[in-house]
């Protein structure tokens, strides 16, 4: 029975880590683009293992992860991965360094790129103090815009990750698994 009882809190807390995820909208409503001050932008952030980065762009861009190397001279011929389709995520699975250039060098030379260091959510929670303040949403768009910034607990998504929307509908549903395969009452 107790080893029962360590497997679900084992999967529920694996549970509650996925749904904590924040999706970051690259420059907020500026975008991915040359007058977006960038490493003003990611500064005041801490990126966490499940983030995701959202690249939203015009058809003159294109967003591309390289190496260190190849950030630091803005090469976009040796990439591990590209895209050019406007509106490029990127999910951050494991901590340490991601490195971002626009595929047009002489933008990437002008200061589009980026460079984001990932840190565990273990390593984060550790660090954090008791009651750590929300996360602050995008600035306002303009006429148009679809751009937005905001954690996923506060965006179209929230229903999805937030701890009143997955996190309930995932309790129940392990809480009803668990009980049936384990012939444990569990409410």
């Amino acid at each position: 029975m107790e080893k029962k009882a360590f497997l679900i809190l084992v999967l529920l807390g694996f549970a509650l880590q996925l749904c904590s995820a924040t999706l970051y909208t690259v420059g907020d409503s500026s975008g991915w683009d040359i007058s977006t001050d960038l490493d003003s932008w990611q500064e005041s952030k801490t990126f966490l293992v499940g983030d995701v980065l959202l690249f939203q762009y015009s058809s003159y861009h294109s967003v591309s992860e390289v190496t260190e190397p190849n950030y630091m001279a803005c090469n976009a011929t040796d990439v591990l991965q590209t895209s050019s389709n406007g509106n490029t995520s990127f999910t951050l699975t494991n901590p340490g360094d991601r490195y971002f250039i626009c595929g047009n060098r002489l933008h990437c030379l002008g200061g589009m790129k980026l460079h984001v260091h990932v840190v565990n959510k273990e390593d984060q929670i550790a660090s954090s103090p008791a009651y750590a303040p929300e996360a602050e949403s995008g600035g306002s768009l303009p006429p148009g815009s679809t751009k937005s910034n905001t954690p996923l607990s506060n965006s179209a998504m929230s229903i999805m990750f937030n701890p009143v929307g997955i996190d309930f509908v995932t309790l129940t549903l392990l809480f009803g698994l668990f009980s049936s395969f384990f012939n444990v009452a569990v409410f």
